[in-house]
C-alpha cells in the first residue's frame, strides 16, 4: 500500500466539528495527543462547536480527555498539543461560523475538515464548507455511520462529492485502523501457503464474532436509531470480511485494494429476513433513552453467501451483541473434512475440524489448529494450535494512524463510495423487514433456540479470553 501519489501535499490544518462532543473527548484529543509525541502533528487545530467556551475553556477540556484516557507522560508535547488549540463557537447553519474558520485558519490553504458530529449534520456542514470557499483543496473526514440506509448513504456520497472530490473524501471507521485487522490483509498476501486452500475446495464455513459484555451503557437514545445490524455488522464485520474474501490486487496501491473490496461487496447476496437472528438483552427496555416497547436488536446473527468463483456455496456467519458472555473479537476459518475417514476418531463429527483462526481483540494472534496422534497403539489423537501471539506495546491506536494518514491523504484505510453502497444493498433488505427480536439473558451467548438456521453446523465458536478449547466444543445456538 502507499500514499496517493496524486494528492502527496499534507493537510496544514485540522479543523474539528464537534470538538465539545463525546467522541473527540474519548478517542480524538489523545490521538492526537499521540501523535504529538510522535513528531507526527504539527498543524493548527480548530476546534468548532455550538458551546459558549473559549480557547481556555477547551483546553481544560482536553486536560480532562487526556487525564481519563491515562494521563500525560509528555508535558513538552501536552503543551504543545495545547498550543496549536483555536476555538470557534458558531451554529453550524449559520454562514457566520464559516468565515469565523476561515479567519481562524489564517495562511492555512489545505485544511482537513473532520466531522465529529450527528450524521444529521453532515449535509448542513459539507454544503456551508463549499459555500464559504472551504473546500478548496481541503480533505474531509466523516465518521461513521455513513447512512442509515441505501438511500440515505446515496444521498450523502451526492452531497459530499457535490463539493469535494471523491479523492479528498475519507469515510472513517475506526476498526480499520486496528493493527489486528490490517494483518488479516498482510497475513493473507503475505504468504504463499493459504492460496490453494483459501477458496470453497477447502474452506467449509467462516464465522466472525464481535461480542461485548457490556450494555449500552449511556448510549441508548443512539442505539434505539441504529441497532445491531447498522452499528456493527454493516461496517466492521462485512469490512472484514471484504478483507478475507477479496481477490489478490493487481498492483501495489490503496486503489487496487479498494476495488478488489467493493467487488466482494457487489458479489454478496442480498439478505432475507430467514438470514437474520436479532436479539435483545434483558433490561434493554430499561435503559436510559430506550423505548419501552424497543423492538430494536442488541445482538445480530447473519448468515451470508458470496455469489464468486471462489466463495460459490461457503457460508459466512457473523455475529455481535452487547451484554454476551466476553468482550472479544475472532475469526474462525474452518476447513472441510480430509475426503476419507482413515482413523477411528474420524467418527467425531462434532469435532472442529482443521482451522485458521485470528484473535482481533483483546489480545491480538494468529491460530493454526491441527490434528496430532496421541502416545499409544491406537490411532487416535487432539486437535491443537500452533499459535502465534501477535502483541504489539506502544503500536497506534486506530484513530491516531487513521488521522495521520488523513492528514497525509493516503487513502488506503478508508472507505470508497461504491463498497459504502454495495455494504448497504447488502442489508437493506432486512432493516425493515424482519422478525422480532429474540430475548436473552446478560453474560450469555444470545438468543437460544429458533435460531432459522443461522448458524455453523458444528455450532458457534464462542471466543474463551483463556484460549479455544480444541477439543469438543460446546455447542451454542444462537
Amino acid at each position: 500500500m502507499g500514499v496517493n501519489t496524486d494528492r502527496v501535499m499534507p493537510s496544514d490544518a485540522l479543523v474539528l466539528f464537534g470538538v465539545s462532543g463525546d467522541l473527540v473527548h474519548k478517542m480524538i484529543f489523545p490521538s492526537l495527543y499521540a501523535m504529538v509525541i510522535r513528531g507526527h502533528l504539527d498543524i493548527p487545530i480548530i476546534g468548532v462547536a455550538s458551546s459558549e467556551w473559549n480557547v481556555d475553556r477547551l483546553t481544560k477540556h482536553v486536560r480532562h480527555s487526556i487525564d481519563a484516557a491515562g494521563g500525560v507522560t509528555d508535558h513538552q508535547a501536552f503543551r504543545r498539543l495545547l498550543s496549536l488549540l483555536r476555538y470557534v463557537k458558531g451554529d453550524y447553519r449559520d454562514e457566520t461560523t464559516f468565515a469565523a474558520i476561515k479567519r481562524e485558519l489564517r495562511s492555512a490553504s489545505r485544511p482537513a475538515h473532520y466531522l465529529a458530529i450527528p450524521p444529521t449534520l453532515f449535509a448542513t456542514v459539507i454544503q456551508g464548507l463549499g459555500a464559504a470557499g472551504l473546500a478548496n483543496e481541503a480533505r474531509l473526514i466523516v465518521e461513521k455511520p455513513f447512512g442509515r440506509d441505501l438511500a440515505s448513504a446515496q444521498a450523502l456520497n451526492r452531497t459530499a462529492q457535490s463539493v469535494f472530490p471523491e479523492s479528498s473524501i475519507f469515510r472513517i471507521d475506526h476498526y480499520l485502523g486496528k493493527e489486528a485487522i490490517m494483518n488479516i490483509l498482510y497475513f493473507r498476501f503475505a504468504n504463499s501457503f493459504l492460496e490453494p486452500i483459501w477458496n470453497r475446495n477447502y474452506i467449509a464455513g467462516v464465522q466472525l464474532t464481535l461480542s461485548e459484555a457490556f450494555g449500552v451503557k449511556t448510549r441508548g437514545a443512539f442505539y434505539e436509531s441504529a441497532g445491531c445490524l447498522r452499528d456493527v455488522i454493516q461496517n466492521h464485520l462485512l469490512q472484514v470480511v471484504a478483507l478475507l474474501a477479496m481477490e489478490p490486487p493487481a498492483y501495489q496501491g490503496y486503489a487496487a485494494i479498494h476495488s478488489e473490496k467493493a467487488k466482494v461487496f457487489q458479489a454478496m447476496r442480498s439478505l432475507k429476513p430467514r438470514d437474520v437472528v436479532r436479539g435483545q438483552y434483558a433490561g434493554y427496555r430499561l435503559e436510559p433513552g430506550v423505548a419501552k416497547g424497543s423492538n430494536v436488536e442488541t445482538y445480530c446473527a447473519v448468515r451470508l453467501f458470496i455469489d464468486s468463483w471462489r466463495w460459490d456455496g461457503v457460508p459466512w456467519y457473523l455475529r455481535s451483541g452487547k451484554c454476551l458472555a466476553e468482550t472479544a473479537a475472532e475469526v474462525l476459518v474452518e476447513l472441510k473434512d480430509p475426503p476419507q475417514k482413515l482413523f477411528s476418531d474420524s467418527t467425531l463429527s462434532a469435532e472442529r475440524t482443521n482451522y485458521l483462526r485470528f484473535r482481533l481483540s483483546p489480545r491480538t494472534a494468529v491460530a493454526l489448529a491441527a490434528r496430532t496422534k496421541r502416545p499409544g497403539h491406537e490411532f487416535v489423537g487432539d486437535q491443537q494450535e500452533l499459535y502465534l501471539l501477535d502483541e504489539h506495546p506502544g503500536e497506534e491506536g486506530p484513530y491516531e494512524r487513521l488521522l495521520g494518514d488523513a492528514l497525509l491523504g493516503d487513502n488506503a484505510l478508508f472507505t470508497r463510495q461504491d463498497a459504502v453502497e454495495a455494504a448497504w444493498a447488502v442489508v437493506d433488505p432486512v432493516l425493515k423487514r424482519h422478525s422480532k427480536v429474540l430475548p436473552y439473558k446478560r453474560g450469555s451467548w444470545g438468543p437460544v433456540g429458533r435460531d432459522q438456521g443461522v448458524e455453523p453446523e458444528r455450532g458457534w465458536h464462542n471466543p474463551e479470553l483463556g484460549g479455544l478449547n480444541t477439543r469438543r466444543p460446546k455447542r451454542q445456538r444462537t
